[in-house]
């Protein structure tokens, strides 16, 4: 009998955010899998350290994904990482693989999640909150009221257009996209909360983008109304 792919959602950042069946899933599983080329690179995997003991004991795969958006590259390395994970399947074990936030939103884990079922093996997504849901808890926002249409949108793939949308507007992880973000706002008369590393240690909010710095972390999010 083959194991079971876990796409496993560990929020945000703050440790006490996870949720006890993806801690219950994580302890249960013999084999995690990580996007880092360590496992202790893996931001997921720190998170999830917080609350899962004996982690650090679990055998990991190392799944490192490049930083590229050449759609053929990645094809190859997801391909290759799929195969890795199926050799522990077929061994009879389960495959917790870790991800920040939720497993559905822009992860890379899809993606496998998708490869491994078509290969015929059973794999099931486990949720995590998101960063925009716990940013908008930390500084005490709404993400949407009543009719409200809510965005949400990847700032590394362009963002003029997509700021016209109606509605709420979520911008995600636009730390080296801050500049640009905060004139391309400026010139439309708009205004948004900055939140970065939501949920961790060195977390910092910006109420003002103007007091923004430059460029902030990969994990910043920007809310606009």
């Amino acid at each position: 009998m083959s194991g079971t792919l876990y796409g496993v959602g560990v929020g945000p950042g703050d440790p006490k955010l996870m949720t006890f069946l993806a801690a219950e899933t994580i302890e249960k599983c013999p084999v995690i899998a990580v996007p880092a080329a360590d496992r202790e690179l893996a931001v997921s995997y720190r998170i999830a350290g917080g609350i899962v003991k004996g982690i650090g004991q679990k055998e990991c795969l190392n799944l490192a994904i490049p930083m590229t958006k050449d759609q053929q590259v990645l094809k190859e390395k997801y391909e290759q990482d799929a195969e890795l994970i199926i050799q522990k399947l077929q061994e009879g074990k389960d495959v917790a693989y870790l991800t920040i936030g939720d497993p559905t939103i822009y992860s890379t884990y899809i993606y496998l999640h998708r490869l491994i079922q078509k290969q015929g093996y059973p794999a099931e997504i486990i949720s995590g909150i998101p960063s925009f849901c716990a940013a908008a808890a930390r500084v005490g926002e709404s993400l949407a009221d009543r009719s409200e249409q809510l965005h949400i949108i990847p700032s590394n793939y362009g963002i003029d257009r997509t700021l016209d949308y109606p509605g709420v507007k979520v911008l995600m992880k636009a730390g080296s996209k801050l500049s640009s973000v905060r004139q391309i706002m400026k010139e439309k008369g708009m205004r948004g909360v900055v939140v970065e590393n939501c949920g961790f240690l060195d977390e910092h909010i910006y109420y003002d983008m103007e007091m923004a710095p430059e460029e902030t972390s990969y994990y910043t999010t920007v809310l606009i109304r």
